[in-house]
Order: C-alpha cells, then structure tokens, then sequence
C-alpha cells in the first residue's frame, strides 16, 4: 500500500521575493520573503502549525460536545540568530470562546491530543524544539 502524499508548485512571480503557490484544489496563495504580499515562509509555517492544531481542538471540542462560538490561534516563533535562522521556540495561545470554565479540562485534553497525537504539522517539526502552549478561555 502506497502511503498517502500531498503536493505543492511555487511559482516565482518575477517580482521581488513573491512566489504563488498551488496545493490541491485550493485557490493559489502568495508567499513573500519580504512579508509584503502575503506571509513569508517562516510565518506560513507558523500558520500552518496553528491552523493544524485549531482544526484537530475544533473537531475534538465538537465530538466531546463542548459549546464553541469561537477559537483563535496566536502564535509567535523565535528565531535563531544565525542562517538558517530556524524557529527555535515557539509561543502558542489558544483563545476559546463560548466552552466556559466547566469545560476547562476538555480544552486542555483537546490540545494535548492535538500536539502528542494528531497534529502532523508539529509532529513534522523538529523533536528538539519546545513549543509552549497556553490556553485562554474568554
């Protein structure tokens, strides 16, 4: 059995850092080295992480039926002095609106599953850096 793959194109557009970029049946995206017509990698990757772990805490908080009017992500990525000038820590703040203090521990269950189990975003990341996460109920 053929283990499951994904694909992307970049393209550059001629101009500065920009590259536009193609993955499935999605609409094209723009990457930026220079952060002006859409994220530089680096920030992608960022968003990445987030929207990876906010789609396996939304699915988790809607089968373990807890009430949910809104889930944010931020996050923050340090970054080493020196090229390659990889994330060396990331910050990570989950924002969930509507579940209330009585469900407290299904959050935080929900994004511990998502980071030591389901998340393939942070599981492709590498093992030695620490990602923090902290947990914000409004």
């Amino acid at each position: 059995m053929t283990p499951p793959t994904r694909s992307a194109q970049l393209r550059w557009t001629g101009a500065g850092l920009s590259f536009e970029g193609r993955a499935g049946k999605a609409p094209p995206v723009t990457l930026d080295g220079s952060s002006e017509g859409g994220p530089s990698p680096m920030e992608a990757l960022l968003l990445s992480l987030g929207g990876c772990m906010g789609i396996d805490i939304q699915a988790i908080l809607e089968k373990g039926r807890v009430p949910l009017e809104g889930l944010e992500v931020d996050l923050e990525g340090v970054r080493a002095e020196e090229a390659p000038k990889r994330f060396t820590r990331i910050r990570m703040d989950v924002r969930v609106t509507g579940a209330g203090e009585e469900n407290r521990t299904k959050v935080e269950r929900a994004v511990q599953l998502s980071r030591d189990k389901y998340c393939s975003v942070f599981h492709s990341l590498r093992s030695d850096m620490p990602v923090e996460i902290e947990i914000q109920l409004d």
